[in-house]
């Protein structure tokens, strides 16, 4: 099943570095965008940088990377400008309201359009003019005491995010668990159970120890092959508890049997005393 929305371009505008563009292309190139615009890019050969860095970017994305001005993106795309989180409010309207990854993404998947994320350069990001012409600004959420990401670290943030508008269901992991059938667990806490007898754990305790191991392995919700693995765990340690219980009571007989020999030998072998006269 492809996406659901059409897949975004990504532009940088004014990069000074590069290596950088190739990052970002190698970023593009894991969650399966494929449309890279440059806005006044540097010199970027076979043997540069940005080759270097882009992975296997270099066989596709960054070939085909497309030079265009700053006018031809507003024009004839949905924009979305990245930028570091600011302290302007609603009294401003330049970097403010901003949208979170997430958000971009929630809202990018109810609509059929041609968007373009951009990028802006190295240290200074985009401009308050060039924010000023955008549709809507996305920004990061980070630390207070450090809230400024560089440009590789914030376009690879942002594409994972969209990685559902952006990469194939079928290309996706899949994620999905199946909870194991609960005749399967049940028997798993029948095992457990067992177990508690068999290292005598104390009878006030059993019920609460019992109800402990329901929420841990409620709130686990394991697989069928995880349940499985615990119950042949327990089985197998009940067959050698129970083993090692019958071989000290088996121990313990031979004992008595044989200090009840030893006595009877020993009986045997004191000389009868004459009766008295």
């Amino acid at each position: 099943m492809p996406p659901r929305t059409q897949k975004p371009v990504v532009v940088i505008v004014d990069p000074k570095t590069p290596g950088n563009v190739g990052t970002i292309a190698r970023a593009m190139k894991n969650f399966g965008l494929t449309d890279l615009k440059l806005v006044n890019p540097p010199e970027m050969g076979r043997d540069s940088e940005a080759y270097g860095f882009a992975g296997h970017a270099r066989e596709d994305v960054l070939p085909n990377a497309e030079e265009v001005t700053f006018e031809e993106i507003v024009e004839n795309y949905h924009t979305v400008g990245t930028t570091a989180i600011t302290n302007e409010d609603s009294r401003k309207h330049v970097r403010f309201p901003f949208k979170t990854p997430l958000e971009v993404r929630e809202s990018l998947e109810t609509v059929e359009t041609k968007t373009a994320l951009v990028f802006g350069r190295e240290g200074k990001g985009l401009n308050n003019e060039e924010l000023a012409r955008l549709d809507e600004v996305c920004s990061i959420p980070a630390s207070s005491e450090y809230p400024v990401l560089n440009l590789g670290q914030a376009a690879t943030v942002l594409f994972y995010e969209l990685r559902t508008l952006t990469v194939e269901e079928t290309q996706l992991p899949d994620v999905e668990r199946e909870r194991a059938d609960e005749a399967d667990v049940d028997r798993f806490y029948d095992f457990f159970s067992q177990f508690l007898d068999s290292v005598e754990h104390r009878d006030h305790k059993r019920p609460k120890t019992m109800r402990m191991m329901r929420r841990l392995l409620g709130r686990a919700h394991p697989t069928e092959r995880e349940v499985h693995t615990l119950i042949g765990i327990f089985r197998r340690a009940n067959r050698y508890l129970g083993e090692r219980a019958y071989s000290a009571d088996a121990d313990a007989d031979a004992d008595s049997d044989a200090d009840a020999k030893a006595d009877a030998d020993a009986d045997a072998q004191v000389e009868p005393r004459p009766d008295d006269d």
